[in-house]
């Protein structure tokens, strides 16, 4: 596991870093709470945070509190505080700041790795509830629910981005000719297709999908949105009987204003995506396209290609 280890003795530091080492762990070792509270934000990956009490910079109790705000946050973390007053009150105090456990200075190596094999199972058990919270259950990738909190992430940073809303042309046709299995596979075949997007894609509804893109332009976006549609419609979905088919999808690309909140943000790709479907399928469309006073009829001049075949309409 990573460890982060503050302690403000350096000979503390030195022993139960061996110790750690020892026992298969990475540690990074921090003699003031402020500098370890600055590695915890940093990003970093950490498994576990051992803080003394007695440290320079924020207390280690601060620490601690600070430290399960990061856990509550979605990001496993599990924290043992460790100070040389095992008295009651103490243990209490650490416990009610926000630490998981609690051990006496200096540990004695069994109970040390008893309580990190603790940690372990702990941060396992977490991350298997963040995954089935987040997670599509078909697809693997995140749910509406974890792409509408990254797409707030990108507007409470203020970092520039676009995105691309994509649904499968004639689903319905799919599911009714070749069955709910063969719907299935069409959707993991276009999951599949923007696996390259782990982090940043999501199925958001029964066949629709968005991909996130931080610092793309809408230009920039819709030239990524022809090349995944090119290689979609260019992919052949496996049935089971090797029966074989292509799909094809549309795809609706819009950049954030400065002044968008995430639902107008998405709202105008959904616009986008809507004049896609109605323009002939197969084919992206910029918001820009259609949603200016001047724009010609929806933008629906970009044409679709690659090998997908169109189904019959079920709806025509």
């Amino acid at each position: 596991m990573q460890i982060v280890l503050v302690d403000a003795s350096r000979v503390t530091l030195k022993l139960m870093t061996k110790m750690l080492h020892d026992n298969g762990h990475e540690v990074a070792a921090f003699g003031d709470g402020t500098d370890a509270l600055a590695h915890l934000h940093s990003g970093a990956e950490v498994d576990v945070l051992m803080t003394s009490f007695e440290i320079p910079g924020i207390s280690g109790l601060q620490l601690c509190w600070e430290a399960r705000l990061i856990a509550n946050a979605g990001r496993p973390l599990y924290v043992i505080a460790m100070s040389s007053n095992t008295d009651i009150g103490h243990l209490v105090e650490a416990l009610d700041s926000g630490a998981d456990d609690f051990v006496s200075k200096p540990p004695a190596l069994p109970e040390l790795y008893a309580r990190l094999r603790a940690a372990e199972r702990m941060n396992q058990a977490q991350r298997e509830l963040v995954r089935l919270a987040t997670r599509d259950f078909l697809t693997g990738l995140f749910n509406r629910r974890a792409f509408f909190f990254k797409a707030e992430e990108l507007i409470r940073n203020r970092v520039p981005a676009s995105v691309l809303l994509l649904d499968i042309d004639y689903f319905k046709h799919v599911n009714d000719t070749y069955g709910h299995d063969g719907g299935d596979l069409a959707l993991i075949a276009v999951a599949k297709a923007i696996s390259a997007y782990a982090g940043r894609a999501a199925r958001v509804g029964g066949e629709e999908f968005a991909i996130l893109l931080p610092e793309i332009s809408e230009a920039d976006a819709y030239e990524e949105a022809e090349r995944l549609r090119f290689d979609i419609a260019n992919t052949a979905v496996m049935l089971p009987g090797n029966q074989e088919i292509s799909i094809t999808i549309s795809i609706g690309v819009a950049e954030r204003d400065p002044d968008d909140n995430v639902d107008e943000w998405v709202k105008r790709s959904d616009v986008a995506l809507y004049a896609a479907k109605t323009g002939g399928r197969n084919r992206s469309v910029m918001a820009e396209d259609v949603m200016a006073p001047d724009a010609p009829s929806a933008g629906l001049a970009r044409s679709g290609g690659g090998r997908g075949k169109r189904a019959p309409d079920p709806l025509a």
